[in-house]
C-alpha cells in the first residue's frame, strides 16, 4: 500500500484521465477562469462489490494506514449498494466515497458473472500499492457487459472498468472568482460539456448543506473478451459545501444527491 498520500491520489488521477479526456479539460478551463495553478479535489469516489476479497473494507485498507477516518454509512436501496465516506484530519486533503454493490440482491445470473470476475482477481491484490486504480482483473464477453447493464447499471461499469476512480471532484468552495455552483455548470455548457441533470442539474443545496453537479461521463473503448466497443467511463463532479448551524462547513454527503450522481455514467 502507498505511504504518501499524494503518490496515491497522483496515481488515481493520472489513470483516470486516460479514459476521462473532458477532465483535463475541464480542469484546463476553470484554471484558466480563475487564474489558479491548482484546482482542489473536493472527494473521489471508488466502486467494488462486497464480496469479501474485494469489498469496501479492502478499499477502505488504503486510506486508512494513510490517517483517514470513516465517518458515514449510506445506503441505497434501489441500486442495491451499501458506502462509506472517509475524511483525513488535514482537510485540504480529498474526502473518499467508497461504495460496494450488494451482489447477493441480484439475479444468480448476474452473481454467477460477477463472482467468476472476482475470482479473477489474485489473492493479495488488493493490498498492492496500484490496485486502487489497477483497472480489471478479469475479461468479460460483452453479452456479459450487458446482462449486467440489464439489471444493475453500476455492476456493469465495473465489469468493463474495474478499480480506478469512477469520478473526481472541484471543490467550488475553492475556486477563485467564481462563487456559485451555478455559474460552474453555466461556463461547462458554453464550453460544449454536457450535464447530468437526473434530478436536476444541480442535486442538493444550501438547505441541506452540499450542493453537487456532474458531466455526463466520456465514452471511452473497451476491450472486452470478444469485441472492442465504446461506453461511458468516468465523469467530473463539482461541490459547493455549505455552513452548518455550527458555523463549520459540512463535509458529509447527502444519499437522495448521490443517488442521482451514480447515474452519470448511465449508458445513454
Amino acid at each position: 500500500m502507498h505511504t504518501d498520500i499524494n503518490k496515491l491520489f497522483q496515481g488515481l488521477w493520472d489513470n483516470y484521465i486516460q479514459i476521462t479526456p473532458s477532465a483535463n479539460k475541464i480542469h484546463q478551463l476553470l484554471a484558466d477562469k480563475t487564474g489558479e495553478a491548482e484546482i482542489i479535489n473536493d472527494h473521489i469516489a471508488l466502486r467494488t462489490f462486497n464480496l469479501e476479497s474485494v469489498n469496501l473494507n479492502k478499499l477502505a485498507a488504503h486510506f486508512l494506514a494513510l490517517g483517514y477516518k470513516q465517518k458515514g454509512d449510506y445506503d441505497f436501496a434501489s441500486k442495491k449498494l451499501s458506502a462509506q465516506h472517509f475524511e483525513h484530519p488535514d482537510t485540504t486533503q480529498p474526502k473518499v466515497f467508497i461504495s460496494e454493490l450488494r451482489v447477493n440482491e441480484l439475479s444468480e445470473a448476474a452473481q454467477t458473472i460477477i463472482n467468476k470476475m472476482v475470482s479473477s482477481v489474485e489473492k493479495g491484490a488488493t493490498e498492492a500499492d496500484n490496485f486502487l486504480y489497477s483497472g480489471t482483473h478479469w475479461s468479460v464477453s460483452h453479452d456479459d457487459y450487458k446482462t449486467l447493464l440489464a439489471e444493475s447499471e453500476y455492476a456493469a461499469w465495473m465489469a468493463a472498468w474495474g478499480y480506478r476512480a469512477n469520478h473526481f471532484t472541484v471543490s467550488v468552495n475553492h475556486l477563485h472568482k467564481i462563487d456559485e455552483l451555478a455559474e460552474v455548470n453555466d461556463i461547462l455548457k458554453q464550453a460544449g460539456f454536457r450535464l447530468n441533470t437526473s434530478g436536476g442539474e444541480i442535486k442538493g443545496g444550501e438547505d441541506v448543506c452540499l450542493a453537487q453537479s456532474s458531466t455526463m461521463a466520456d465514452a471511452s473503448k473497451v476491450k472486452f473478451s470478444d469485441v472492442e466497443v465504446s461506453i461511458p467511463s468516468c465523469f467530473y463532479e463539482f461541490a459547493q459545501r455549505y455552513k452548518m448551524q455550527n458555523g463549520e462547513y459540512y463535509q458529509g454527503f447527502v444519499a437522495a444527491s448521490a443517488d442521482k450522481i451514480f447515474e452519470s455514467t448511465n449508458v445513454q
